[in-house]
């Protein structure tokens, strides 16, 4: 299915363009979908960059680029209302800088990622501050969100970001109001991003046995 998905994207990529790549693996096989085309890439996935390099694609300097024609990833949930949320990489912040240049910002799912709404199955992974941790820490409760600092079983101590800041995965139950828990999250001081992705999508292409399917802001999902 994933390369069903990735095959279908992959006609929307013209040469010439400008291309994010996000990461997971359905974006590597897109990435065999397009080699052979003229384009540039820009990613904020070192697995992704490895990947196009190797295939002979140029991988542009994000921090040298501010328009992106056409950008693609994946994600952990979606909604009927393209809102999203990202969890494993705990590249979101790069992913939501690159998504801010691009003309069009797709997710590739298949039909066990859709919700009507957010299902928040999965947490909300929180960049923080390093000084910022304790305080932080302590507004996210008060939320009711439940804390772990993000680790790994061959790390010790906190599992860092590429830009050097602490994760936090952060659980949420009951969420009513996912603006308003964004725009919460978001003003919060020390806090420099999170893998709640609202109103950045343009559309998503879902995969399932039926066929593939694509949806853009405030329309119907309609077949390939």
């Amino acid at each position: 299915m994933k390369k069903k998905c990735a095959l279908y994207a992959s006609k929307l990529v013209k040469d010439g363009m400008v291309v994010g790549l996000g990461g997971g693996s359905t974006i590597q096989y897109l990435i065999d979908y397009v080699k052979d085309k003229d384009i540039q890439v820009v990613t904020p996935s070192a697995k992704t960059a490895l990947k196009a390099q190797k295939e002979g694609l140029t991988v542009l300097n994000t921090q040298y680029v501010d328009h992106v024609d056409i950008a693609f990833d994946g994600c952990d949930e979606v909604d009927s209302h393209l809102n999203a949320l990202k969890s494993g990489g705990g590249i979101h912040t790069q992913e939501k800088i690159i998504a801010s240049m691009a003309d069009e910002y797709i997710v590739l799912v298949d039909e066990t990622k859709f919700h009507e709404t957010l299902a928040f199955q999965v947490p909300v992974v929180v960049e923080v501050l390093p000084k910022a941790y304790s305080i932080v820490k302590k507004k996210l409760e008060e939320l009711n969100g439940i804390v772990e600092w993000r680790s790994a079983s061959n790390k010790d101590g906190f599992l860092i970001s590429d830009e050097g800041n602490i994760l936090f995965d952060v659980y949420f139950k009951n969420v009513e109001d996912i603006h308003l828990l964004n725009q919460t999250l978001l003003m919060m001081p020390g806090i420099v991003d999170t893998s709640l992705f609202v109103d950045i999508l343009t559309g998503m292409i879902l995969v399932n046995d039926m066929g593939v399917f694509k949806k853009e802001k405030d329309g119907e999902f309609h077949l390939l």
